[in-house]
């Protein structure tokens, strides 16, 4: 297959195949478990590129995977033996600060939108870790630091340009397919491949702070009580975090939060996380807005194995901090434990109504994240199972699961209310009722079979 293809004449963007030099970095994503091959990469440079690749593999008959920033756990965007459609080349970024608007092509990573945006004061909330890819994120929703003060990702969407299964183009905001603007409000890559988002911007100050204080395993069941406590406190320019997980000196715990308004309010914050226990080490800093979103980004750590697995709590109950410390063991102990992380929610989230976007469990109060990477392959089948172990210790105590972190065994109907997943199957009936679209958390038409 070829640029010759008659059906492809018109795609102006590289076509890699898999004697091309260029094909193996192209299939490569986040997660170093996904080694499948595509037949073919078709790497996209407009919205034009975009229609005429779906409607070529629709009619060859191939299974078609979306590939942006390559965080899908489990490698949605590259499918063995199908096409590739990599929007990584649409990545432009254009911002109206007068307007307090940012116009975002559909490859554009998390980075791309904070450094147009940030130098006029101005952002968005936008993950926390800068080559994430926008259209994922915000497709499933889309947390970060900015979202107890704005809202979602998916909140601050104003329109989306979006090229359906059958290749057309069409746009969804608040006036225009409103439903369609409903659904891709946290329903996910299920209707189509958006090729530009229009976003709200908000005045940020540039300076920010992060407060971490470690404690043993031992001192973390009380310390942790407390700051689960305060939390309820909190204002919204805090996200209280929570980690656990293995460090060179043993396992330990990192509680604190991260803080994007007045540094010097958030610096008594931090005094008050401080008094909560005897942490043995604490790391305060004033990180720049744009370093804070570039901490966690781990760009050459693409080659680690990754499996993760995700819960809402409405509340952190005393058994669920004593679950989440013990890892999936019986005292938090052992080798080849995954970490895991807690994350604050509440605020500009919780303001939504819970039925004015396909996003779900706007209650949440935190989200749980544990998530293992290793090397080895012979490690796989132990590593998984630990994660799935320590997740499926935390289920009973959960009310749901946001669909980002979805994984292979876990139901659809864990991100969606019954009602929502009626009114999503409805919207791919409508968009997609061949199912072209099915290498995400799929919504199924309701004609499907199998």
């Amino acid at each position: 297959m070829t640029s010759t293809a008659p059906g492809l004449r018109r795609f102006d963007g590289p076509l890699l195949t898999p004697d091309d030099p260029r094909y193996d970095a192209a299939r490569r994503v986040w997660n170093g478990m996904v080694d499948r091959r595509p037949t073919l990469v078709a790497r996209s440079t407009s919205t034009a590129d975009v229609a005429t690749a779906v409607r070529y593999a629709v009619a060859e008959g191939l299974e078609l995977g979306v590939r942006c920033g390559g965080h899908s756990i489990l490698g949605h965007g590259v499918p063995d033996g199908g096409m590739m459609l990599d929007l990584t080349p649409m990545g432009a970024v254009r911002v109206d600060p007068e307007r307090r608007r940012a116009w975002v092509q559909g490859g554009a990573m998390l980075g791309a939108l904070d450094a147009a945006s940030l130098p006029h004061g101005l952002a968005t909330t936008a993950g926390n870790v800068s080559h994430t890819g926008v259209g994922g994120l915000t497709l499933g929703g889309g947390m970060g630091w900015l979202a107890r003060q704005y809202g979602l990702s998916c909140d601050n969407v104003l329109s989306f340009e979006l090229v359906t299964a059958d290749g057309s183009t069409v746009r969804a905001s608040g006036s225009e397919n409103p439903e369609l603007y409903w659904g891709l409000r946290g329903g996910g890559g299920n209707f189509g491949v958006v090729t530009e988002f229009e976003f709200a911007l908000h005045p940020i100050r540039t300076t920010t702070l992060t407060a971490e204080f470690s404690f043993t395993l031992d001192d973390a069941p009380s310390t942790m009580r407390s700051w689960r406590d305060l939390n309820a406190e909190a204002p919204r320019e805090a996200t209280f975090t929570a980690w656990v997980g293995d460090t060179e000196t043993g396992p330990a715990v990192v509680l604190g939060f991260v803080w994007i308004g007045d540094p010097d309010e958030g610096e008594r914050w931090a005094a008050r996380v401080r008094g909560l226990g005897r942490p043995r080490s604490e790391q305060v800093g004033r990180p720049s807005y744009l370093d804070l979103q570039r901490r966690d980004d781990t760009v050459q750590d693409h080659a680690y194995r990754r499996y993760w697995k995700g819960h809402y709590f409405l509340e952190l109950t005393d058994d669920v901090i004593e679950l989440f410390l013990c890892r999936g063991t019986a005292d938090g102990r052992g080798e080849r434990l995954p970490a895991a992380s807690l994350q604050a929610y509440g605020g500009a989230i919780a303001d939504v109504a819970e039925d004015a976007t396909a996003f779900s469990h706007r209650d949440t109060q935190f989200e749980f994240v544990t998530a293992a990477r290793w090397t080895d392959s012979a490690e796989d089948d132990d590593r998984i199972g630990a994660a799935r172990r320590y997740g499926a210790g935390l289920t009973p105590y959960a009310v749901g699961q946001y669909v980002n972190t979805l994984t292979d065994d876990d139901s659809v109907g864990r991100a969606y209310s019954a009602g929502k997943l009626e009114r999503l199957t409805a919207l791919k009936d409508t968009y997609d009722p061949g199912n072209v679209f099915h290498l995400n958390h799929n919504i199924r038409p309701s004609t499907a079979t199998g």
